[in-house]
């Protein structure tokens, strides 16, 4: 049920700035997050990549929960989440809108550095799997997994003694 639109208090007004600016904050440092990732992928540090990964779902968990706070303050608000609603709301703020601005930049970098590195990670898995089934074929002994996860040879071919 959509509650009709109503005006800000004071203290919604602060929020929503308070809200804006940690975004900001938060998304500046994921953004730095996700350069780290791309010279890893780069490098090829595995390792480091394992440990980034959690700072980085870390660092996304905390950009969700204030995209989510201010959702929902939006919401009581009577307004949808969404750019219009945030520029009527702080319309007499212009150091908040101008904050807003570069938070949604900032979003913009963010998505496409996300989506170089996911490029990243799908041409190291293809090499990685071109790798293997070279080793595979030079052993001639192609292994398979079982429903366990275990390998086993590939049975082909005549057994010994066998016509």
């Amino acid at each position: 049920m959509n509650r009709p639109p109503q005006a800000p208090t004071p203290a919604d007004t602060q929020r929503l700035a308070l809200l804006v600016e940690a975004e900001f904050i938060q998304l500046r440092e994921f953004i730095a997050i996700l350069e780290r990732e791309e010279a890893l992928l780069v490098a090829g540090d595995s390792d480091a990549l394992v440990t980034l990964a959690q700072e980085k779902s870390d660092r996304y968990r905390q950009l969700q929960r204030l995209h989510d706070d201010r959702a929902l303050l939006l919401a009581r608000l009577g307004r949808p989440d969404s750019d219009a609603s945030m520029r009527e709301l702080c319309a007499g703020l212009p150091r908040v809108l101008a904050r807003w601005d570069e938070l949604l930049e900032l979003a913009r970098t963010a998505h496409d550095r996300n989506a170089i590195n996911g490029r990243l990670i799908v041409e190291r898995m293809a090499a990685n799997q071109a790798a293997l089934s070279v080793l595979l074929a030079a052993a001639d002994h192609p292994q398979l997994y079982d429903a366990d996860g275990q390998t086993h040879p590939a049975h082909g071919g005549r057994m010994l003694g066998s016509a």
